[in-house]
């Protein structure tokens, strides 16, 4: 399951919770793109309770919208990654270090709380 939320002006909430196929990704990315649309110096908030890899085919999806989805990524100045999973809180922080202009920082799932006040603060 994925899937996304405004909440406010500039603000998503994206929700992650087992295995993606094609068609899923293909609605939920369409869906992130439109609510981006507006947006400037937004926050996001990922929130992954279970990742699992999503299939080939949602991928290939995935890959079609890259130079749509990297066009909106300037739109965005902060993004929290929810998850226990420690390597994808590793693998989201050092992908904050490769965008130029966004923060992304990992907090566990109990910590909601905090992600809120980190993504608020300027």
């Amino acid at each position: 399951m994925f899937r996304v939320e405004k909440q406010g002006e500039n603000h998503l909430y994206i929700e992650l919770d087992g295995q993606m196929d094609s068609e899923q990704m293909e609605v939920a990315l369409n869906e992130f793109i439109l609510l981006a649309q507006g947006i400037e110096k937004g926050t996001m908030l990922y929130e992954i309770a279970s990742f699992h890899f999503p299939s080939f085919s949602a991928i290939g999806i995935k890959l079609s919208k890259l130079p749509t989805l990297f066009s909106l990524i300037g739109k965005f100045r902060k993004a929290a990654v929810l998850t226990d999973e420690t390597w994808l809180q590793k693998v989201s922080e050092i992908e904050g270090l490769l965008i130029p202009g966004l923060d992304i920082e990992a907090f566990p799932l109990d910590e909601k709380a905090a992600a809120e006040a980190w993504l608020a603060a300027e």
